[in-house]
């Protein structure tokens, strides 16, 4: 794990939370209060932040954050402050790009059929809607075509591959969010006549695939690009499609604005939890504008089923509709979500969106069933002193909805955590997520003798293994996991941004700070702290059973409502306290006055 110095932060303070001790917390605690967690301080260079604060005249505040965050100089942080899609790159500093785009104007002059294959999830629904409906539009035979979770499994399978040949026949298919290690399958649509083209987001492995293109941002140098999604790389190559059409075909380039398809980059992004800088920021930005705009029949639609209304921001994307859409290829097939976004017609997309809203609470209530089973199945045999990656196994679980459960599992025991589901034949199919500083394939890479395959992310991965191989991987994962993870502090940290009086928190700071949205992986919320601030009057806890916190909270001249969520349980200490907060605006009933979110509390020091 990297150190916190590296991360340029140094540990500050501890929580009060009910049982706090200052030790780590054991699973039964977590599950009673909110953790304990450390709190953690983000350095800034003072000078540089009070020198961008005169210079951009931004609140003080806000200056350290973006100083924090990389963007020092007034020029590059005037840019993040307000992203512009004319700073979107060349997109044929991809690699393979031109010989990409070169094999599709032949395919759209010759009217060759087109498959773009896609994948399941959210960011292979969005990739291939984008793609598929920007070569129609240019005049293409074009078809989508997304595998099976259940049937085939991840990405260009052999079983996919094949159907995919037999029933559509292309000329030329173009993977969208896969593709980069299918190197057997790449051979065999080859060898079937078929020109490949790959466009994909993630890690390349020691051997990748062979296509006609490999257009992968990961094989790239240029920083901005490689945090793409498989949609903006989708979109990228749209982007060089266009550009190339105009000199190449341009009755097929004609009318076309690529502005039209931003919301679906933006849909795939962020749900892909796809770091939110470089590119990504700047077509998350503005494809957030064309959500809340909601021109598309189907993002109407899902927007009307989810409830969501005004501004689009991207909580909605990961929290409302993002799993709406992976609802889709989580329990059945992904196509319902496709057609979704791709129908013209309003009364189809409200059929679709609810049947992607049933799904959704479908997959709620499997995966609270294979939590509780793997939270039970761990619990008894948990450890903090020894156990440092943890895997969990049942037969049945439903492999739609594991991946989820291991995110959970890592809220829960902060260690990266493996969930399996193995079928009736003894095949497993896991799926993994991480903790900060460790990489999760590299820790799968020294266990792949007893894998039959794995792939994915740092942070994010999948795999299959014969269930007689579970035992012996999970004593080998937690080894490699123990080997990077024991001897640091696992408790969760929460980050503070900066240290502000109560009486700093106003409408301009409130103002100024939204201007770091797109807010998410790579650019969270603005997280400020607060010392000697006093509660005035009785705390209320409100909430089923109490859940939630809520205060008025007062230092100086200043009183402020706030409110924790999830730390009802807790108790306060007498006298004065500090903060971690952030501040939103209580739009409920309408009044509009800011209000803190209590992230965490601690007895004032000193």
């Amino acid at each position: 794990m990297r150190s916190l110095d590296k991360l340029g932060m140094t540990e500050s303070l501890t929580t009060s939370c009910k049982g706090g001790t200052g030790e780590p917390h054991t699973p039964e605690s977590l599950c009673a209060t909110p953790p304990l967690k450390r709190w953690v301080d983000v350095e800034v260079d003072e000078a540089a932040a009070s020198a961008l604060a005169s210079e951009l005249q931004l609140p003080l505040p806000l200056a350290r954050i973006l100083v924090s965050r990389g963007h020092c100089v007034p020029e590059a942080a005037a840019s993040f402050l307000n992203p512009r899609l004319s700073e979107v790159g060349d997109p044929f500093l991809l690699p393979d790009m031109a010989v990409a785009v070169e094999r599709l104007i032949r395919a759209l002059r010759d009217r060759e059929r087109i498959v773009v294959f896609g994948d399941y999830d959210a960011d292979g629904v969005t990739s291939t809607v984008l793609l598929s409906t920007v070569l129609t539009r240019m005049g293409g035979d074009v078809v989508g075509f997304l595998p099976s979770r259940f049937e085939d499994g991840y990405g260009l399978s052999g079983g996919a591959l094949e159907r995919c040949i037999a029933q559509h026949k292309p000329a030329v298919i173009v993977t969208v969010d896969c593709g980069t290690n299918s190197v057997d399958s790449v051979v065999a649509a080859i060898e079937a006549g078929v020109d490949v083209i790959v466009t994909d987001h993630h890690e390349p492995a020691e051997e990748v695939a062979k296509p006609l293109a490999l257009i992968n941002p990961m094989l790239s140098e240029t920083e901005s690009i490689r945090v793409l999604a498989g949609v903006g790389v989708a979109f990228k190559l749209c982007h060089a499609l266009i550009k190339q059409a105009r000199e190449d075909l341009p009755e097929a380039a004609e009318g076309i604005d690529l502005r039209e398809w931003l919301d679906l980059v933006a849909l795939g992004t962020v749900a892909d939890v796809a770091h939110l800088r470089g590119e990504n920021r700047i077509l998350v930005r503005h494809g957030l504008a064309r959500l809340t705009q909601g021109a598309r029949p189907g993002v109407q639609a899902l927007k009307a089923v989810a409830k969501v209304r005004g501004e689009v921001d991207a909580y909605h994307i990961g929290f409302v509709l993002g799993p709406r859409i992976n609802a889709a290829g989580r329990l059945a097939s992904g196509h319902t979500a496709l057609d979704l976004l791709v129908s013209a017609d309003p009364d189809v997309c409200r059929t679709l969106a609810h049947e992607l809203d049933d799904a959704n609470k479908e997959r709620r209530e499997i995966e609270d069933g294979i939590r509780a089973s793997a939270e039970a199945q761990l619990d008894a045999m948990f450890d903090p002193d020894a156990v440092f990656g943890v895997v969990a196994a049942g037969e049945a679980w439903h492999v739609g909805t594991i991946g989820i459960v291991a995110s959970r599992l890592v809220g829960k025991y902060q260690r990266p955590a493996i969930v399996i589901g193995i079928d009736e034949e003894g095949n497993g199919r896991g799926s993994g997520r991480s903790v900060e500083g460790l990489n999760l394939i590299e820790i799968l890479d020294a266990c792949k003798d007893l894998l039959e395959t794995h792939g994915g992310h740092a942070m994010a991965a999948g795999l299959n293994i014969r269930a007689e191989n579970v035992d012996a991987f999970r004593e080998r994962f937690n080894e490699r996991c123990a080997a990077q993870l024991k001897g640091t502090d696992l408790r969760p940290a929460q980050r503070v941004d900066a240290w502000i009086s109560l009486g700093e928190v106003d409408r301009t700071l409130y103002e100024q700070a939204l201007r770091l949205k797109p807010c998410g992986m790579g650019n969270p919320k603005p997280v400020w702290g607060a010392r000697h601030v006093q509660v005035a009057g009785p705390p209320r806890r409100v909430g089923k059973e109490g859940t939630h916190l809520k205060l008025l909270l007062a230092a100086g001249g200043t009183q402020l409502d706030a409110i924790g969520f999830g730390l009802g349980p807790c108790d306060l200490p007498e006298g004065p306290i500090d903060i971690v907060f952030e501040i939103a605006e209580d739009t409920y009933r309408g009044h509009g006055a800011l209000q803190l979110i209590l992230k965490d509390f601690s007895p004032s020091q000193g």
